[in-house]
């Protein structure tokens, strides 16, 4: 990999300094008190990453007011009982050399009243997931502009460098903004004005600091504010007043565009970002950055100045040192799972493809000197990689014998599908890094007696995972009947007038049946539950379950069991009733898995992981093995 330039470059910002282009952006964490102060956990994940080169990293989006808080566990800089924490990360991160930036925000509609203990607050009064905020009269507005300029002088007091003022992603300053959620007859009619007071309050309360400040470039949404719209105001907005415009996109309506899927291009939002250069006023721009090469490429193109790097740091808290040093760091691979979706179950985020990245964390051994353990792993895919490359930097000597010919297993499979076009990444990266850690990798091998103890080991790990489980249902052994992973791993034939049958919506059925969908064939979508892929979050599924259901082609059944299964026909259960429903063609069960059975006893000891119920949980137990 060569090294990048223009990421390694300085900028001046206001009256701050940043000894690089990457930004931390704010991203929910999850990580604060319940009373919105800061904890260990929080100093300790954004220490890592200012420590890993990062630029300027930023808090997430802060509250102001205890009304506006949207999360149990958010950060807030509404009191100055927060003020010690708010030092004490300040410090951690200036001794890494780093610059801390707090992110200023008011969720507005968006708020829940379980949450803050507040009914909502709003423009105007229109509805959120079914709740009606109470609409802002008058003089309530310039109460909410104090809150802003109080914070502000808090960071300032605790020694921030830079603020951001968050009008973007459907949150309170973007409802003002936005036509289909300001509609006022006073004279915050005038979309731009709570904006401009909120800046000019900001500004007077932290003079000395640098100032964001954060647009969605579009909604996303019928009747929302376009492309054009967007630039159009912020050309009305009193631009003097702030150091730097930060382009993301999106709203809660349309979450995808605030946290694109990996299925989104690199670098989306960067075409959006250069439309706001000639405002005069250095740009930031976030959206699906997750290569140093791409964060190179805008700046290279002028459409911004910064790059704002998120799940890719949240993935590896060192991914700017190994960027500018021209090294591959541990890649996000965009899925969503535990650094979004978990904010909605209000429990500390994680990262699927790196353990150590959880509350409280995965340890993971420092490298050691050669010269301990033989270690044999059979079975390479995600949790037998990770178990390899702990073992190895634990100073182990360690072979990996796979059946296959490639390494990933399971996880290769789900990399082919069209929703997942990130994930074959983390194997490229798991490759590498057995290569550094001189790992033995022997494919095409099966473990058999004789191979294990030709190897003469000292500990046996078993990372065979599991197949897929086939419930006993009449006709489930029949030729048409095809298991997920044979299903991925080669597609039977569909003829004309054939339906492709997927019996299960667990998030790997959604994904099997938007593939077969993809590539034209009628779909029959079969659920016991009453949602499409229960234990995925909205971030994660939405834009297949989006497809799914906007697709004529495609036929789903939800609290439908699958009964019988004959040549043209299957039996259907709904409701207490049953039904023969003509379907010829492929069924393909998606019914999760068993653990495949692997006979390793003999003179070494030997460790087991079970097949796990994803990707994430794989890699988790590889990381935990201790040979």
């Amino acid at each position: 990999m060569t090294r990048p330039e223009r990421l390694g470059e300085p900028l001046v910002v206001g009256t701050r300094r940043l000894r690089n282009r990457v930004v931390l952006p704010p991203m929910e964490r999850n990580y604060g008190t319940a009373d919105g102060r800061v904890t260990a956990d929080y100093i300790g994940y954004l220490s890592a990453r200012a420590a890993g080169g990062a630029g300027l990293v930023f808090t997430e989006a802060t509250y102001v007011r205890a009304d506006g808080r949207g999360r149990v566990r958010q950060l807030g800089a509404h009191s100055d009982h927060v003020l010690p924490g708010l030092r004490s990360l300040a410090a951690a991160i200036h001794a890494e050399g780093a610059l801390l930036g707090v992110e200023l925000n008011h969720a507005g509609r968006v708020a829940e009243a379980s949450v803050s203990g507040f009914q909502p607050v709003a423009p105007s009064p229109v509805p959120f997931r079914g709740s009606r905020p109470r609409e802002l009269a008058t003089e309530e507005v310039a109460g909410i502009v104090d809150a802003f300029g109080a914070a502000a002088w808090r960071c300032a007091r605790a020694g921030v460098d830079v603020l951001e003022v968050h009008a973007a992603h459907g949150y309170l300053i973007h409802q003002f903004l936005s036509p289909r959620t300001n509609r006022r007859a006073d004279r915050y009619a005038e979309p731009t004005l709570f904006l401009a007071e909120v800046l000019a309050t900001v500004r007077a309360a932290a003079p000395d600091l640098a100032v964001f400040l954060r647009l969605s470039a579009f909604e996303g949404v019928p009747g929302g504010l376009d492309a054009d719209a967007t630039r159009s105001l912020a050309g009305r907005l009193p631009l003097d007043l702030i150091d730097v415009l930060d382009i993301s996109a999106g709203c809660y309506e349309a979450g995808e565009w605030m946290v694109q899927p990996g299925e989104v291009e690199r670098g989306v939002l960067a075409p959006y970002a250069a439309r706001y250069r000639d405002l005069g006023k250095p740009v930031c721009v976030a959206g699906r950055i997750p290569t140093a090469q791409e964060a190179e490429r805008i700046l290279r193109s002028g459409a911004a100045d910064l790059v704002a790097v998120g799940r890719a740091q949240h993935a590896d808290p060192a991914w700017t040192n190994a960027a500018l040093a021209g090294r591959r760091p541990r890649p996000c691979i965009g899925c969503n799972q535990g650094c979004i979706d978990a904010l909605h179950t209000q429990q500390p985020i994680w990262c699927l493809a790196n353990p150590a990245v959880s509350v409280p964390p995965v340890s993971v051994p420092a490298p050691q000197p050669a010269g301990g353990r033989r270690v044999l792993v059979v079975g390479a895919g995600v949790a037998g990689l990770e178990a390899a490359r702990t073992a190895a930097l634990a100073g182990h000597d360690v072979t990996i014998v796979e059946a296959g010919d490639k390494i990933g297993g399971q996880f290769r499979l789900a990399a082919s599908l069209p929703s997942k076009p990130e994930f074959g990444r983390l194997l490229d990266w798991y490759a590498a890094e057995l290569r550094r850690l001189a790992v033995d990798v022997r494919l095409s091998t099966r473990a058999d007696p004789a191979i294990i103890r030709g190897l003469t080991p000292d500990t046996v790990v078993v990372a065979t995972g599991g197949v897929g489980r086939r419930p006993s249902v009449p006709g489930v052994t029949g030729s048409r009947v095809v298991d997920l992973l044979d299903w991925v791993a080669g597609p039977a034939r569909v003829a004309a007038g054939e339906v492709v049958t997927v019996w299960g919506a667990d998030r790997a059925g959604v994904a099997v049946a938007d593939q077969a969908a993809a590539v034209g064939h009628r779909v029959l979508l079969l659920t016991a539950a009453g949602e499409l892929a229960p234990e995925a979050g909205p971030r994660e599924k939405g834009l297949m379950v989006r497809r799914l259901t906007e697709n004529p082609d495609v036929e789903i059944r939800r609290e439908t069991t699958l009964e019988s299964i004959e040549d043209d026909r299957l039996l259907l259960g709904h409701g207490g009733e049953r039904e023969w429903c003509a379907a010829r063609g492929p069924v393909v069960v998606a019914q999760g898995i068993v653990p495949r059975q692997v006979e390793a006893r003999g003179a070494w000891r030997t460790v087991v992981l079970d097949a796990a119920a994803d990707a994430a949980e794989a890699i988790r137990r590889g990381a935990g093995v201790s040979p």
